[in-house]
């Protein structure tokens, strides 16, 4: 580009003329940040000498453009000239001018921040690194000038931070370089060498960690001086933050040094130790676990030191109180001291932000801290210093965060013994912290009080209902800050915020008293100019009108709303009506208003019509039109039967033409609005014309595109049904019934969409509409598998329509079953579909009236396709629960007597799944001694189905079956043993049972056989184990210590169990042990979900280590475990990050031979995909790709075009994951 050069050319000379000077630079800047810029080697070297004797220009403005256009000049020019760049700048960095260093240091962190990164593989960042770093070691060691040596560490540490990687062979000089400076007479050098030494141990050698560690603790134990002291101590902890996984190791040492500090009598000293011990327990967490009681006990002692302040136990007595402001000597006592020098408060400050490290890290503490922390805390809200105040409310956050029973496995598991859980030691403490923060709600202070409301906010989440009994200390609380002149902004959003959880989690007696109260400020928040004030009382409003009080039932507390409507009606209009509003504000002023009509429409009979006008006009606006579908729902349904008939001929048309919108939320509102209307007032309201524009709209609905809508399409059909009969006759030729039927011949019919198909056609089959009756219904459905034209796609679909005549079948009882088994000509599929629906029909009617059943079934038995066999299984066994004296004796005799078990023993299955208990008992024995014969069997299949049967007839009877079931586990034959284990996985469900307690007590018995000889046995151990892990975690959790290092036995390799088995000329290796390894690692990724705090991280890190390098189905699982690892527990991640990159690059960079088969490839390809997912998730740890090994990874990727190809998608499809879950969250 030679115009470039050109017109480079002419700013130079223009700057020459020094008068233009500024403008010119400024045109070179934006010269230079063109991508097209080429420059030939002699421009080059102009304007690099230009704007380095810029940089020495008298006019500052011109030294700032001049360092700007540094920026963008060294990507351009060649690499010598940036050699030439850097050393100017470091010579100038040097100079006595003061101007002129500060300019060059900047323009030096300029270059460094636009060198290519390391992963890139350019050679350009490394040699000009090399050259700073001899510059700046000589630097920093002449102690001759400060600000020189300040403004050198700046730059190293800069350095370090960005590109430590690259200078490793220069670590070693840095080091020896840097630790005199912790000697330094300045402390500003001091500090600023601490931060260089935290960039350098991330990227360094473990040799140079070594050394800068054995330097410190050699420092610390002979403690020379206080103020180096200090220092080392600051080092060590800046040490932990950046590189805690490399530190743990020295813990040890370090901790008791640390310790023995915290008693000398200085605060600065003090509170660096307790620093330290932050950083410990948040970046060491393994290491730190035996040290954490003395951590807290210190701590708890620091949160209350206060040496120089007299709290006279205040709670005592209050009187005593005001006495003593009288007294002449508490006054006097104040002039001695002055708070200035008081530094007591910088130790309670990092005592409480240790506590709160510890109470974020440490779970399985939790019940120790509600008896020792809690109390501390509360009793510190107390405290004079503000800052110190929120960060001991921030701890009790914490601690309340980590009590919230979002993670299920917190509020089942241990409860059942202690007793005395978490939750329970909480609600007794309630009294005391909202006797603590009553006085704190009346302070001056904004922050303190919004503290307060984050806490009540976050204790209501935590125990809903909890402050039932204290809801009249607290209202006045939260009204003082409403009324408050001097309140911002932020803290009355923040009181409404708190009034509003608490409304919805407490019962609404609780608040009647204070109503008279909380309308006046709650009102004049809404009419509040801010509109996010006015859109938190809008909800706050909204609660308010939700009375539960409808009824007058609780007559004792009967609440007269009729004083304050006016007020709430006025307000919320008044938000309505404005157009020229936030959104947020529209939204929730309808919301409101639909509430208000809902709840007290009755009382409003003049300004009814004209509100539902308004609700019209929102309605025709695209942005309000979703809010307001959801308010007229609510009005639709109110018990107070409110008149919509005004609004009705002009709302149902708009709602129809919603249905075409493309608008997923919209639709299924819609939808539930249609559903409420028909019923609405009698049936007049909605007209048929009015039915007629919604039936043209939902044949498109109706799909199996969309299951949830189709679902709501069939519920409003069958609203219909009921209360518009006459407008379904239109139905017989039309588009409806045909999307009907593709549907339930979709594979995808299942759950509620099925139910709610189900519904419809009973409802449809009960209007007697003509050509809508039983037998017409029967053929649409039936017709395509009689005509024979083709089978259905899938065996689902026979499946939904069996469902579906069943379900005609039963709403009319009068009509015969038309069913035709045993007709010859009838073809598979026919005899498919017709054994499908005796089952379903026979589930819930006796047809022990048709004498032929037993045969016809039996005969099915013999069928050629499998698929009619399992259906007559089925038909057997559902018919078996419509009359259990008649057929479950037929079916335990052909059991006994047939050569076909596997069918029966699935007809008993079925039996013994959907019967009732009370119908079962008295079979129980006979069922029970006929499985045990069978329990030995060869066949697995079998014997999995038998063990189904054991495993659920047990909890019919669990106080005398689960004993037997224990007994068998002596049994000589391994397939009894194996039968036995396996029926225990069908007694947990993830809901609870009265089997349970008992299960709890003698599961550990059944995983004893985790040791069994028998390698079948121990993998359906490990099944079952798994299968309790994911349903009902509370039942091992007690057993890990135990089953834990039998589960990691299974996870090695056992080369006694690898055989190779000759194919012809091939030799073939197999490996019996892999599918036990498999089962084994299923199991410990189902613990990192449910038992997360119970496992030591570490020696589970380790198996996870070896299973990188196993077999492909292995690998594939503990790249997934890697993932869920990075966000579940990153600091341990980290610490063994090096170990585990190893053999992610293995897996990566493995080439499979050449004439391999295609499948080879394709695993290969999905290895290098699973892997990579792994390798993203591990970046998600901030520190991770600092670590040498990694970021060298990094660079192999960037360099390989097809793994880079492989990297970017999925960072792309990560990163929009992560957006669209908190779009939904």
């Amino acid at each position: 580009n030679h115009s470039g050069s050109s017109s480079v050319t002419f700013n130079l000379k223009k700057m020459a003329a020094s008068s233009k000077m500024f403008m010119a630079t400024n045109d070179l800047m934006t010269e230079l940040q063109k991508d097209s810029i080429k420059l030939d080697d002699d421009s080059e070297r102009k304007v690099v000498r230009m704007i380095l004797k810029l940089l020495e220009d008298k006019n500052g403005e011109v030294q700032n453009l001049a360092v700007k256009c540094l920026g963008p000049l060294v990507s351009k020019v060649k690499e010598y000239q940036v050699e030439t760049i850097v050393d100017t700048l470091c010579t100038n960095m040097l100079s006595d001018k003061e101007q002129l260093r500060d300019i060059s240091s900047i323009g030096l962190k300029t270059v460094i921040g636009e060198l290519p990164p390391a992963s890139s593989g350019s050679a350009l960042a490394a040699s000009v690194c090399k050259k700073i770093t001899g510059r700046l070691t000589s630097a920093i060691a002449k102690q001759e000038d400060v600000s020189v040596q300040l403004e050198a560490l700046d730059i190293m540490a800069d350095m370090l931070c960005r590109q430590g990687g690259l200078l490793v062979n220069f670590h070693p000089s840095i080091l020896s370089c840097l630790l005199p400076q912790l000697t330094s007479p300045r402390l500003a050098v001091r500090k600023r060498t601490i931060m260089a030494l935290g960039h350098l141990v991330m990227s360094c050698g473990n040799l140079v960690f070594i050394d800068l560690i054995e330097h410190l603790l050699t420092e610390l134990g002979r403690n020379d001086n206080m103020s180096t002291t200090r220092t080392y101590i600051q080092c060590t902890a800046a040490i932990s933050r950046q590189a805690g996984h490399r530190i743990g190791e020295y813990l040890e040492k370090i901790i008791p040094l640390v310790v023995k500090f915290c008693n000398v009598d200085d605060d600065e000293l003090r509170e660096y130790c307790i620093q330290a011990f932050e950083s410990f327990v948040r970046r060491c967490p393994k290491e730190v676990y035996p040290h954490v009681p003395t951590v807290i006990s210190i701590c708890l002692r620091y949160l209350t030191y206060d040496p120089n302040y007299n709290f006279d136990d205040e709670d005592e007595d209050d009187n005593a109180m005001d006495a003593e402001q009288n007294d002449e000597d508490y006054q006097g006592s104040d002039d001695e001291y002055s708070d200035d020098d008081d530094m007591s408060w910088k130790v309670r400050r990092a005592a409480a932000k240790c506590l709160d490290a510890v109470v974020s890290t440490r779970h399985e503490m939790l019940p120790e801290f509600y008896r020792s922390v809690s109390p501390a805390l509360v009793c510190r809200f107390k405290e004079r210093e503000e800052n110190v105040k929120a960060d001991v409310f921030h701890a009790y956050l914490s601690l309340l965060k980590q009590t919230r029973p979002a993670q299920s496995w917190l509020a089942d598991p241990d409860a059942m013994e202690q007793g005395e859980t978490p939750l329970t030691m909480l609600q007794s403490q309630v009294p005391m912290i909202v006797k603590a923060l009553h006085k704190q709600l009346k302070e001056k202070s904004v922050k303190t009080r919004q503290c307060c409301f984050n806490m009540l906010t976050e204790l209501v989440n935590v125990l809903p209902g909890a402050l039932t009994q204290h809801i009249p200390v607290l209202i006045p609380g939260i009204i003082f800050s409403l009324n408050d002149k001097s309140s911002s902004s932020n803290l009355k959003i923040d009181a409404l915020a708190c009034l509003h959880v608490i409304m919805v989690t407490h019962p609404a007696h609780a608040f009647h008293a204070h109503v008279p109260a909380l309308v006046p400020p709650v009102v004049a928040c809404v009419g509040d100019p801010f509109y996010k004030i006015t859109s938190e009382a809008l909800l706050v409003t909204q609660q308010l009108v939700i009375r539960p009080l409808d009824n007058q039932s609780e007559s004792s507390d009967s609440f007269d709303p009729s004083p304050y409507i006016n007020d709430l009606f006025t307000c919320t209009i008044k938000r309505l009506k404005a157009a020229d509003i936030d959104q947020e504000v529209k939204e929730r002023a309808i919301s409101c208003m639909g509430q208000i009509i809902c709840n007290l429409g009755d009382r409003l009979p003049n300004e009814l019509p004209g509100t539902l006008l308004i609700f019209l006009e929102r309605l025709k606006n695209e942005i309000t039109r979703l809010t307001t579908v959801k308010a007229l729902t609510l009005i639709a349904g109110s018990p107070l039967k409110i008149d919509l008939r005004p609004v009705l001929p002009d709302a149902v048309p708009i709602l129809a033409s919603f249905l075409r919108k493309n608008q997923r939320a919209l639709k299924l509102c819609t939808l539930a609005a249609l559903d409420i209307l028909p019923a609405h007032r009698g049936r007049s309201a909605v007209t048929p014309v009015m039915v007629d524009a919604v039936l043209a709209e939902l044949p498109p609905l109706i799909s199996e595109s969309d299951m949830h809508v189709s679902q709501m399409a069939l519920s409003f059909l069958s609203t219909l049904a009921v209360t518009h009969p006459s407008s379904l006759g239109q139905l017989s030729g039309g588009n409806i019934l045909q999307q009907l039927i593709t549907l339930v011949r979709s594979p995808l019919l299942q759950g509620g969409a099925l139910a709610a198909m189900l519904d419809f056609y009973q409802a449809l089959v009960a209007t007697e509409t003509p050509g809508l009756g039983y037998m017409d219904l029967l053929r649409m459905l039936t017709g395509p598998v009689y005509s024979q034209s083709a089978a259905l796609p899938h065996k689902q679909a026979y499946c939904s329509i069996a469902k579906c005549v069943a379900a005609l079948t039963r709403a009319c009882p009068t009509e015969g079953p038309a069913v035709d088994v045993k007709n010859s000509r009838s073809t598979d599929s026919i005899r498919l579909l017709a054994l499908l629906s005796l089952g379903e029909v026979g589930h819930h009617v006796d047809l022990s009236s048709q004498p032929e059943l037993k045969t016809v079934i039996l005969d099915a038995f013999s069928s050629s396709s499998e698929e009619v066999k399992s259906a007559a299984s089925y038909a057997l066994g559902s018919i078996a629960v419509g009359n259990l004296p008649e057929y479950l004796p037929f079916v335990l005799q052909e059991i006994s007597s047939s050569k076909r078990q596997y069918l029966l023993l699935h007809s008993l299955k079925e039996i013994i799944s959907s019967a009732s208990v009370s119908g079962l008992k008295p079979y129980v024995e006979l069922v029970w001694s006929l499985l045990l014969k069978h329990c030995e069997c060869q066949e697995e299949g079998t014997r999995n189905v038998v063990a189904e049967c054991l495993g659920k007839l047990t909890l019919i009877d669990p106080e005398t079956l689960l004993p037997r079931l224990k007994g068998y586990l002596e049994s000589g034959s391994s397939y009894a043993r194996s039968s036995v284990v396996t029926a225990v996985k069908f007694t947990i469900s993830d809901q609870p049972q009265p089997i349970d307690p008992l299960l709890k007590n003698c599961i550990g018995d059944f995983l004893k056989t985790l040791e069994d000889p028998d390698l079948n046995v121990r993998r359906v151990a490990l099944v079952t184990f798994n299968s309790a892990a994911h349903n009902k975690p509370s039942l091992i959790r007690e057993l890990l210590d135990s089953v834990l290092p039998q589960l990691y036995n299974e996870t090695k390799v056992r080369k006694e169990l690898i055989r190779e088995v000759e194919m012809g000329p091939f030799k073939h290796t197999v490996d019996d042990g892999l599918d036990l390894r498999k089962a084994a690692f299923e199991c410990m990724y189902t613990l990192l979900d449910s038992c997360l705090d119970r496992i030591d991280i570490f020696t589970f890190l380790n198996h996870v280590e070896d299973g990188l390098k196993d077999h492909y189905d292995i690998k594939m699982l503990t790249f997934l475990m890697l993932a869920r690892l990075s966000s579940l527990c990153p600091s341990a991640v980290l610490q063994r990050l090096d170990r585990l990159v190893e053999p992610l690059r293995a897996t990566c960079t493995t080439k499979v031979k050449a004439n391999s088969v295609k499948q080879e490839f394709e695993k290969q390809d999905e290895l290098k995909r699973s892997a990579m997912r792994a390798v993203v998730a591990l970046l998600t740890i901030p520190e991770a790709e600092k670590s040498p090994l990694m970021s060298e990874f990094q660079s192999q990727i960037s360099s390989n075009q097809e793994l880079a190809a492989i990297f970017d998608s999925i960072q792309r499809d990560s990163s929009s994951a992560n957006m669209e879950s908190m779009d939904t969250s």
